[in-house]
């Protein structure tokens, strides 16, 4: 069960990311759906957004007892301490194991609870100082997306929200559920947490020739090659500085980091959907090796190959 956890003054959006990705039963995706997602507030079963509409059926803090994951969408405001009954429902939550989650301002509640002391954490760029500054014991990261701390999990404004829920998805479910989920949301499938909240730069628009976008395309159809910034650079006719520069401006992270990435997410949809021995999946992903590879998903995933395939398959089934 996931419980989204409100009070008055709720933003609309913020929750309905929690609903749409983990709320909307998708059969042809998977049958059973994993996932049931209930309503919870300390304010009643009436609960007023901050869009002049309430929400009906909403229901006691009771039920967040049950649930496996709670998460508190944007807050009604950083300095505004959640009522008692609110602050001990989490804390009951984090003592008993559940998952812990925080979309936007969210991760105030979570801090006025004390469960971001001594833990990185992120929340909407234009409220990290404040942060900082009122819960100074919090490793505040102004620069990402989201923060995976295993057993809480924070995000930075609206958008960043699906990703993390995404992101748990993934964790949950594997690689092709959350790219399902995605591509029925029509969003990008995997934005890591650590790209920058925001970019200086936009892709433009060039009647659908923008060299880099293009490059993109084109590193994705060939990751099994011996992929270099130099390489692509020259796919997009620029300088490797000129392309290391704007690369990092539009995505927010730089092209090793990108193609790492791509690399790490590409074996774990072969582990997942193929019996392709670590060796074979590693040259396809182009690691070169099994070994190479191994020490890579440990570092990004903090298992190995073969773990993570035995893993996902014992969930699946």
């Amino acid at each position: 069960m996931v419980a989204a956890l409100i009070t008055h003054g709720v933003a609309p959006f913020e929750l309905a990311v929690v609903c749409e990705v983990f709320g909307f039963a998708r059969p042809e995706i998977m049958d059973p759906w994993p996932y049931e997602v209930v309503v919870a507030s300390p304010d009643g079963t009436k609960v007023r957004t901050n869009q002049c509409f309430a929400l009906d059926g909403v229901r006691s803090l009771a039920v967040l007892d049950r649930a496996d994951t709670i998460i508190v969408p944007a807050w009604t405001g950083p300095t505004h301490r959640p009522p008692d009954a609110m602050i001990a429902a989490l804390q009951r939550a984090h003592r008993r194991g559940a998952r812990l989650m925080s979309v936007c301002s969210g991760a105030f509640a979570l801090a006025h609870a004390g469960l971001l002391d001594g833990r990185r954490a992120t929340t909407h760029w234009m409220h990290t100082q404040e942060l900082a500054s009122a819960f100074p014991q919090i490793d505040v990261d102004p620069d990402v997306l989201y923060v995976d701390e295993g057993q809480i999990l924070t995000s930075a404004g609206t958008a960043a929200g699906i990703d993390l829920c995404l992101h748990v998805a993934r964790l949950d479910h594997g690689v092709e559920f959350a790219n399902a989920v995605a591509r029925r949301m029509v969003v990008p499938p995997h934005r890591d947490g650590g790209q920058a909240q925001f970019v200086v730069t936009p892709i433009e628009v060039d009647d659908g020739a923008d060299p880099l976008a293009a490059t993109l395309d084109w590193a994705l159809e060939h990751l099994n090659e011996p992929l270099t910034v130099e390489t692509m650079s020259r796919r997009a006719m620029m300088s490797p500085r000129t392309f290391a520069r704007r690369f990092r401006a539009v995505t927010g992270t730089t092209p090793l980091q990108w193609l790492l990435r791509q690399r790490i997410l590409q074996a774990q949809r072969l582990l997942e959907t193929s019996d392709l021995p670590v060796e074979v999946i590693a040259q396809r992903c182009g690691f070169g090796s099994a070994s190479v590879l191994r020490t890579h998903f440990k570092r990004l995933l903090d298992t190995a190959p073969l773990v993570y395939r035995r893993t996902f398959r014992e969930v699946a089934s």
